[in-house]
């Protein structure tokens, strides 16, 4: 595991729930839990006011947090995760947890991780595309971690470790305006 990942107050979180779903031998069953969660990040705007806000009281969260848990269909494992980030107050930090519980999973399975931005939402298969395409680059099985910033008006930006590969629209359009000023 990247010392990276376990710095950080989310890696430490992403860390204990990885372990506890080894140890379970539920690795794939959290990853698809907080799966959906990420998806009701995306879509919920309560949801995502739940978790940013300060202001909520602890049980409060708990009981919130636990009835969304509930109704996307989270495991046990994952329920009672969420549970602990309500107590803690630390569910600002779910989307970080999320996304370095992937990396875990994804290193546990021998795959790389690989974020990618696009202007617009890709299909399954231009997602498979992706994937192979970068797979042909750097040598492994990547897995990617999708978003959408339609300030890139077109084209993707994808990071895998240090690496960044940038083909927006954005960029290009940045890189010709500087062209110009000379």
């Amino acid at each position: 595991m990247s010392g990276g990942i376990q710095a950080s107050l989310a890696g430490r979180y992403a860390t204990a729930l990885f372990e506890l779903a080894r140890d379970d031998q539920s690795i794939a069953t959290v990853e698809q839990s907080l799966g959906g969660v990420r998806q009701a990040l995306n879509e919920s705007d309560e949801f995502r006011a739940l978790v940013a806000s300060p202001l909520v009281a602890r049980d409060a969260a708990t009981k919130a947090i636990e009835a969304v848990a509930d109704s996307i269909g989270v495991d046990p494992t994952t329920k009672r995760f969420l549970g602990v980030l309500a107590q803690n107050r630390r569910l600002k930090e779910l989307p970080a947890v999320i996304r370095a519980f992937r990396a875990l999973a994804a290193n546990h399975r021998g795959e790389v991780t690989a974020e990618v931005a696009s202007a617009h939402t890709l299909t399954d298969d231009q997602v498979d595309q992706l994937k192979q395409q970068l797979r042909a680059r750097v040598g492994r099985d990547v897995s990617v971690d999708l978003k959408v910033d339609p300030s890139l008006l077109g084209g993707l930006v994808v990071k895998i470790g240090s690496l960044m590969i940038d083909s927006s629209i954005k960029t290009r359009l940045n890189t010709l305006a500087h062209a110009m000023k000379g």
